[in-house]
C-alpha cells in the first residue's frame, strides 16, 4: 500500500511505499555508489562513518553517531567490481545485522582505533583490492595515520566524500520511505510527551518518555540526544551565548524543572533502520503564546512558505536563501554560522548546507536534483521574547516540493496544513 501527499493543483505527486522494501533499496543504493566510484575513478571505499556503512551495507548501527568514539563498530569496504560490500561487524545477531549482504561478505570486527587492529586490517585490505587500487577513505583513526604508508602503499587515500556524496544526494523512493516512517515514529512519540509537558517536569524526564516510547514504536537508534532547550528571553537574562555573542543551540538536557512561560525549541533524531528524522517545534510551558508569541509563529510562517514557493528541482541553495531573506524583511532568519536547511538520510544533516559559513558562491552554484530531501529550519527571534524555531522535510520534485512531516505547531496557529510547493 502507498501514500500520496497533497500538492498544489498542476504538481507532480510521489507515490510513497509505507514501509521500505530493503532488498531493492540495498541493490539500488549499491549500484548509485559503484557508479559514483566509477566516475571518480576510485576503486575501493574504506567506510567508517557510521552513516556511510548504513548507505553501503544496509546494515543499521544502534549506536550511530554515537559509535564514532566506540571501539567496535562496522566498517565496509566497498569495490568497484563487486556488486556487494564486504561488511566487518562486532556482532552478527540480532535487528542491527538484519542486512542483504551475503554471508561470504560478512567478517568479523576490525579494530582500527589500535595499531594492532590497522596491521590486521592491513592485510585485509590488500587482499581484497590489489597493487595499485584507487583507494578513497571517509575517516582516518590516529592508528590508521600512523600506518598509512604501508595500509595505502599505492599513496595516500583520497576523500570518500567525493564519492558518496553525490551517490547518498538522490533518494530512492525506498530511502524516503524510511525517512518517513522514523518521522511518523518521531511524531508518535512526540505526542506523547507533549501532552505531559507542564511546570515542575525537568527536561530529562521528557527525554526519558520520548526514548521509551520511541523505541516501542520502532525506533532503531537515538539518533541525538533529545533537545528542550529553554530559550532566553533577552540578552541580559543570563542565559548560555556563544563566544560571538549570538544564541546558543543546541544545549543537552538538564535536571532543570520547567517553568510556566518557558519557550522550548525542541530538536530530536531518531533512526528508522538507519535512516534518520529530524523534528523541531516551538513549545510554551503551560499557558498559551502571547499576541506576540503568535506574531513570530506568523513571520515564520510566511518565510517558510516564501522559500517553499521556490524549491523545486533546478532550483539553488542561493534560490532557498534570497527568498528566505527576502520574506524576513533583508535580514537572515537563521542562527549565525549556522544554516537555513540541510540534506537528510543515514544522517540526520547531510549536504546541501543551506546559508553556511560556505557562502553565496557554494550556494549559488548547489542545484537541487529531484529526489533531494530537505530539512528547512527558519528561526525567529527577538529580544523580549524566547522566539521561534520549528522544523519541516519536503522531498523535491521536478515542479515543488512535497512534505514528509505531518505534526501541529500547537500552541501556535492552526493545527496544520499541508505543504505545498
Amino acid at each position: 500500500m502507498t501514500a500520496t501527499f497533497a500538492t498544489s493543483s498542476g504538481l507532480s505527486q510521489l507515490d510513497i511505499p509505507d514501509l521500505p522494501d530493503r532488498e531493492r533499496m540495498y541493490r539500488e543504493c549499491g549500484a548509485r555508489l559503484r557508479e559514483s566510484m566509477k566516475a571518480k575513478g576510485v576503486g575501493a571505499l574504506v567506510l567508517l562513518g557510521n552513516g556511510n556503512v548504513v548507505y553501503a551495507t544496509g546494515a543499521s548501527w544502534p549506536l550511530l553517531d554515537a559509535g564514532l568514539s566506540h571501539v567496535e563498530r562496522p566498517v565496509a569496504v566497498v569495490l568497484a567490481d563487486d556488486e556487494h560490500p564486504h561488511l566487518f561487524m562486532p556482532f552478527k545477531e540480532g535487528s542491527a545485522f538484519d542486512t542483504e549482504v551475503p554471508t561470504d561478505h560478512v567478517h568479523g570486527p576490525l579494530y582500527l582505533e589500535f595499531d594492532e587492529g590497522v596491521e590486521h586490517f592491513g592485510r585485509v585490505l590488500a587482499a581484497l583490492a590489489p597493487p595499485g587500487t584507487s583507494i578513497a577513505v571517509d575517516e582516518l583513526t590516529g592508528a590508521m595515520r600512523r600506518a598509512a604508508d604501508r595500509l595505502f602503499p599505492a599513496g595516500p587515500p583520497s576523500d570518500a566524500a567525493q564519492v558518496i556524496g553525490p551517490a547518498k544526494l538522490v533518494k530512492t523512493v525506498d530511502q524516503i520511505a524510511a525517512v518517513r516512517k522514523a518521522c511518523r515514529i518521531t511524531e508518535e512519540a512526540v505526542a506523547d510527551v507533549q501532552a505531559s509537558l507542564a511546570p515542575g517536569v525537568r527536561q530529562m524526564d521528557l527525554s526519558a518518555h520520548f526514548v521509551r516510547r520511541a523505541f516501542e514504536l520502532g525506533a532503531t537508534t537515538n539518533m541525538i540526544e533529545a533537545i528542550w532547550q529553554v530559550m532566553p528571553t533577552t540578552r541580559d537574562s543570563g542565559a548560555v551565548w556563544t563566544t560571538t555573542g549570538d544564541l546558543a543551540l543546541p544545549l543537552l538536557p538538564t535536571q532543570q524543572e520547567l517553568a510556566e512561560g518557558d519557550v522550548l525549541w525542541t530538536d530530536i533524531s531518531i533512526t528508522y533502520e538507519g535512516y534518520c528524522s529530524d523534528w523541531g517545534r516551538t513549545w510554551v510551558v503551560g499557558r498559551e503564546p502571547t499576541p506576540r508569541q503568535q506574531d513570530q509563529f506568523a513571520k515564520w510562517r510566511h518565510i517558510l512558505d516564501a522559500v517553499l514557493a521556490v524549491t523545486k528541482a533546478g532550483a539553488t541553495s542561493g534560490d532557498l536563501a534570497r527568498a528566505a531573506i527576502a520574506a524576513n524583511g533583508g535580514s537572515k532568519p537563521w542562527l549565525p554560522h549556522f544554516y537555513l536547511g540541510h540534506g537528510i538520510g543515514t544522517n540526520a544533516a547531510e549536504m546541501p548546507m543551506i546559508g553556511t559559513d560556505l557562502g553565496q558562491e557554494f550556494d549559488d552554484n548547489f542545484v537541487f536534483p529531484a529526489g533531494m530531501l530537505l530539512v528547512l529550519e527558519p528561526v525567529i527571534w527577538e529580544d523580549g521574547t524566547g522566539g521561534y524555531r520549528s522544523e519541516e522535510i519536503v522531498v523535491i520534485t521536478e515542479d515543488g516540493c512535497q512534505s514528509i512531516t505531518n505534526y501541529p505547531y500547537a500552541p501556535y496557529g492552526q493545527t496544520r496544513i499541508g505543504l505545498q510547493k
